[in-house]
């Protein structure tokens, strides 16, 4: 067994080392507050350019160009106590850097935010009890010891009672079916046993917040399945309030109700998962079985694009003509099925942000209009 006394285990871990772990319940916000406020957060990176070549580097040495690169636009939004919220993006959009901020790894250029009444990059003791954060690519188990030895140094670095951490630990493991996995170094499991591993790690001081970073990036339609089966058990029991970036749109329709899209580090849809159907689709997907294969031409004189394949037919008809158009084609052709249906998640998300305008990018008809 692992010993550490409570000073070593604070040079190991000096980001998540704690003086204590009493009066944990004794600090709810008042009034029924946020749990995560956010208001005109922002960060900037100066980045340098390194040409290739022996020559630009040693003029490096001596000259560097660098950039401006706007990871967060003064983002504003809050969340409530025991939501489950999606941050989507593409790579780059700042959903990370956000989550770095709000968990107090970096600090903003300019913003402000608050997590559980407390500000972030202050890292008070009391903060850093009462969250969690988990990234996909990033280990906090250490990689040569089995995960039970992980799960008591938390226990040392979290003041967690013994008892308490026996029933906690007991509890998760069983939910995620990985307690024959306990004994086994980390280095020896898969990626989707680790992960399940890493999530007990992180919740066994019963955080209030749970950051979660790409925590199913990687893993098989099973191990994705049952991840999503105990977050929604933990957080419905516990009320734990959970901010989620994926890029899997099966994390979000299994699990999360508000979605808030973040293109350019700048946030362009906040509310609803159902809003971002009827607010950025103006089509509905309907597909036909036929008796044969429609002649070419047939299905295109109702006036919308159609797909055929063998006697299946897909057709994109406005939302707002569906009621008109599909009993014409019902009673024009010989349909066995028909289906009607919404546009995939994904299609929706991938031209949202294809559409998203890129605000370091200038506008070349603005520039030509001023000039």
């Amino acid at each position: 067994m692992l010993q550490s006394s409570p000073r070593r285990v604070a040079k190991v871990f000096p980001y998540t080392f704690a003086m204590h772990n009493s009066n944990r319940g004794g600090h709810a916000d008042p009034g029924g507050a946020a749990v995560i406020s956010v208001d005109s957060l922002a960060k900037e990176y100066r980045v340098y350019d390194k040409p290739e070549g022996l020559l630009a580097s040693v003029t490096g040495l001596f000259h560097r160009t660098s950039r401006l690169v706007e990871a967060l636009r003064g983002v504003s939004l809050s969340v409530g106590k025991g939501e489950f919220v999606a941050l989507l993006g593409p790579n780059g959009a700042g959903k990370t850097t956000f989550l770095k901020l709000l968990s107090g790894i970096i600090t903003p250029s300019r913003g402000t935010a608050r997590v559980l009444g407390h500000v972030p990059w202050e890292r008070a003791d009391d903060f850093r009890r009462r969250f969690a954060l988990v990234m996909g690519q990033r280990n906090q188990l250490w990689w040569d010891l089995p995960a039970a030895e992980s799960f008591r140094l938390h226990k040392e670095i979290y003041r967690i009672e013994s008892a308490r951490f026996d029933r906690t630990r007991d509890e998760l493991v069983d939910l995620l079916g990985v307690r024959q996995l306990m004994l086994q170094p980390v280095r020896e499991l898969s990626l989707g046993e680790r992960m399940k591993l890493e999530l007990v790690a992180a919740l066994l001081h019963e955080p209030e917040v749970l950051f979660l970073d790409e925590p199913t990036i990687g893993l098989d339609v099973v191990a994705q399945h049952t991840i999503h089966n105990f977050l929604k058990a933990v957080q419905a029991e516990r009320r734990v309030t959970v901010v989620l970036t994926t890029h899997y749109m099966k994390d979000v329709a299994a699990l999360c109700e508000r979605v808030v899209v973040i293109t350019h580090g700048s946030i362009l849809h906040d509310g609803p998962l159902e809003e971002i159907v009827d607010r950025f689709t103006t089509h509905k997907i309907v597909t036909l079985d036929l008796d044969s294969t429609p002649a070419a031409g047939r299905l295109e004189r109702f006036g919308f694009p159609c797909e055929i394949r063998g006697p299946r037919a897909t057709l994109r008809i406005d939302r707002t003509r569906i009621a008109d158009v599909l009993p014409e084609i019902l009673r024009s052709e010989d349909v066995r099925d028909v289906s009607v249906e919404d546009v995939p998640l994904e299609e929706i998300v991938a031209e949202l942000f294809r559409a998203a305008p890129n605000p370091s990018v200038p506008n070349p008809n603005v520039a030509e209009a001023t000039a």
